[in-house]
């Protein structure tokens, strides 16, 4: 190891979700002249090379992705399988330990950055390799851990010790949690024993946070874990210079600024096609016009085939439902786009608060939900759509409410989020602040390697 850079390993789980955070990361490292090898499935990696701005330091390793009951031959991320697939996908992930194992003998990095993979700590261990796991959420905890996942009533508040207690769960919302603490994710090892054996082996923790969002958050994890806990900062590389497709620039530019709704729940979620067609009816019923990038929810192959009957011919000149690939960092900084419906993903969710249209989320996985009331409830710069209580189904109508809460210029609550997220943004696209999380990062990383 030079006296200035260390060589970093990073293995990340097979989901475009996962490996594109953990590349932005690298992208840091790599500009402070560290030397990243970058574990990826073999076919993925033209889908994350556009992002790679660093290639002379960031080096993709290809992974071919082993066979797996159930598993389509051709399966590499999850965005290739259904949810119900993605346990086989682990499955395949957890027999790459081999493969893994042989590349950091021959690599001998100093430190492997993982998040699902939890059996890396024990290949690094034998090796004098430290490793770090990149943690999910703020309630995966030790000191709910020990109290178990079992009661629905306690899994609606936070774990003891928490600082933010607005931040409950709906019943709707604990019942996920508690069957989801059940559920096998992979070589029949149950999702919550390889989050917290991870935690446990690991040699840190990293989390994709900063303190001007997440402070108290962040101060309770570092109390619960008897470890080293690195915090990123607001890390969001911006990609290579790239022109601004001309059908979206024309298409955007017939409307006023500002009035635009812009609806993405980003690439890989998919919703039922109830639950799909509710959403775009709220679009609708907003009365602004809109561009909603989706993907076709289970059982369609295509948009067109899932819109609500008439639907087409109703929206045209003034919204557009688009099934593929939208250059979503351009259209957020455009000046017709006035609301953002988000899923909340760490990436998505940057993007929303360092823009200056508003924001609307609907979460759809734990870590999405416990983020989006931290935005709604706590700092007060986003609204979220509302659920039923029982089943945690939304609405056209609440979709509508929503939207209209923030995109209102008379309403009370629109104007509390757009003051607060004003606050917020100006913080955040500071590039001094950038700059200072991740040389503070750094620093810990060569401290922890010693």
């Amino acid at each position: 190891m030079g006296s200035t850079s260390l060589h970093i390993a990073m293995y990340p789980w097979f989901a475009i979700g996962h490996l594109r955070p953990f590349l932005y990361l690298s992208n840091k490292l790599a500009q402070k002249g560290n030397k990243i090898s970058f574990f990826i499935p073999t076919n993925t990696q033209p889908k994350m090379k556009p992002l790679n701005l660093y290639p002379d330091r960031i080096t993709f390793l290809p992974i071919t992705v082993p066979p797996a009951d159930g598993l389509p031959p051709d399966a590499e991320t999850t965005s290739d399988v259904p949810p119900t697939l993605y346990p086989n996908l682990m499955t395949a992930m957890d027999r790459t330990e081999n493969h893994i194992d042989l590349l950091l003998r021959d690599l001998k990095p100093d430190i492997v950055f993982f998040d699902f993979a939890y059996w890396v700590p024990k290949l690094t261990r034998k090796l004098g390799i430290k490793s770090i796991t990149a943690a999910i959420g703020y309630t995966l905890v030790p000191v709910r851990q020990r109290s178990g996942y079992h009661s629905e009533a306690e899994l609606m508040q936070p774990p003891s010790g928490f600082p933010d207690s607005s931040i409950t769960l709906h019943p709707h919302e604990a019942r996920f949690l508690a069957a989801f603490a059940k559920v096998k994710f992979g070589s029949d090892v149950l999702f919550l024993d390889r989050i917290f054996t991870s935690f446990a082996q690991a040699d840190a923790l990293g989390f994709w946070a900063c303190r001007e969002i997440e402070g108290p958050c962040i101060d309770y994890l570092v109390s619960q874990f008897e470890k080293p806990v690195l915090v990123s900062g607001p890390i969001l590389v911006d990609p290579p210079a790239s022109t601004f497709e001309e059908k979206w620039v024309e298409w955007l530019g017939s409307f006023k600024a500002g009035s635009v709704i812009y609806c993405a729940l980003g690439s890989e979620c998919k919703l039922t096609k109830d639950q799909f067609q509710e959403l775009v009816l709220g679009l609708e019923l907003c009365g602004w016009p809109f561009l909603a990038a989706l993907k076709p929810p289970f059982g369609d192959e295509s948009i067109e085939e899932a819109l609500p009957e008439g639907f087409e011919e109703r929206i045209k000149g003034k919204g557009m439902v688009h099934g593929g690939w939208v250059q979503q960092r351009l259209i957020l900084g455009h000046p017709s786009i006035g609301c953002f419906v988000t899923h909340c993903g760490s990436s998505s969710l940057l993007e929303a608060l360092r823009s200056e249209c508003q924001f609307v989320m609907l979460p759809q996985l734990i870590d999405q939900i416990i983020t989006a009331k931290m935005m709604a409830k706590s700092l007060k710069v986003g609204v979220e759509v509302e659920r039923g209580e029982d089943a945690g189904l939304f609405t056209k109508e609440s979709v509508c409410k929503a939207v209209r809460a923030v995109m209102e210029v008379d309403s009370e609550v629109g104007r509390l989020v757009r003051a607060n997220h004003a606050k917020l943004r100006d913080v955040l696209v500071s590039e001094d602040l950038q700059s200072s999380y991740i040389d503070s990062f750094s620093q810990k990383l060569k401290h922890l390697v010693g």
